[in-house]
């Protein structure tokens, strides 16, 4: 599959999904799966500093980080979705932005921000690896990313069943191991890293396991990376 037609092909299925998303966003964010991702942020970078949310939905995430104090740029590959975004944007918010690109093709030049955020995102990229050296060309040196990538437990992994059957699909199934091992062979730092797991996973059944263990019961992944 050429790298036009699964981006083209990404953009359509979340143009198509965006109102799905949005009517499920805000409590996702506020109590659902991505409830500790703003906190998990906020104990690595100092209030004030300039954001990437790459592949922010509807905003919402990015929304959230701006009300900390974060100058925010959102950037997603879906028109709707970031029609949805501009939908959010009020009088007085000139810290909160957000534009249509696609990340592996960033219009910003090198080093234009202080961190970055990146959930469930490269995985709709068709070569992750070129994805995530375009995601850190723009991010400063020093910077810290943040990168949410789901785990084995997540729903969405149903989205790339039918390569099975030999059909093209545009969703790799990214392990968080596999993830991990990537960004230590580009030469970044894991500085921490946690899972999110479904309801049902208690500490309890986690203290005992060892981290390839805990990442293999995990809805998500959570890994800050310093550039």
């Amino acid at each position: 599959m050429s790298d036009v037609n699964w981006h083209e092909q990404a953009r359509e299925m979340w143009d198509e999904k965006a109102s799905f998303w949005h009517a499920n966003s805000r409590e996702m964010w506020d109590s659902g799966s991505r409830k500790t991702i703003v906190p998990f942020f906020e104990q690595h970078v100092p209030e004030g500093r300039s954001v990437l949310d790459l592949g922010c939905g509807d905003g919402y995430g990015s929304y959230k980080l701006w009300q900390k104090g974060f100058e925010v740029t959102g950037v997603d590959l879906s028109h709707e979705m970031v029609s949805l975004c501009q939908s959010r944007l009020t009088e007085g918010m000139e810290r909160l932005n957000f534009l249509q690109a696609d990340m592996l093709h960033l219009p910003f030049e090198d080093q234009s921000f202080d961190t970055l955020m990146a959930i469930n995102s490269l995985e709709w990229t068709e070569v992750p690896a070129d994805a995530f050296k375009e995601v850190a060309r723009v991010i400063k040196s020093g910077g810290y990313m943040l990168f949410g990538i789901l785990g084995p437990t997540a729903g969405p992994r149903n989205h790339s069943y039918r390569r099975l059957y030999g059909e093209e699909v545009i969703c790799n199934t990214m392990m968080p191991w596999e993830f991990e091992k990537m960004a230590l062979e580009q030469g970044f730092e894991v500085v921490e890293s946690k899972g999110v797991y479904k309801q049902g996973v208690h500490n309890s059944h986690l203290n005992q396991l060892s981290h390839e263990l805990k990442q293999s019961l995990s809805f998500m992944w959570l890994f800050i990376l310093k550039k």
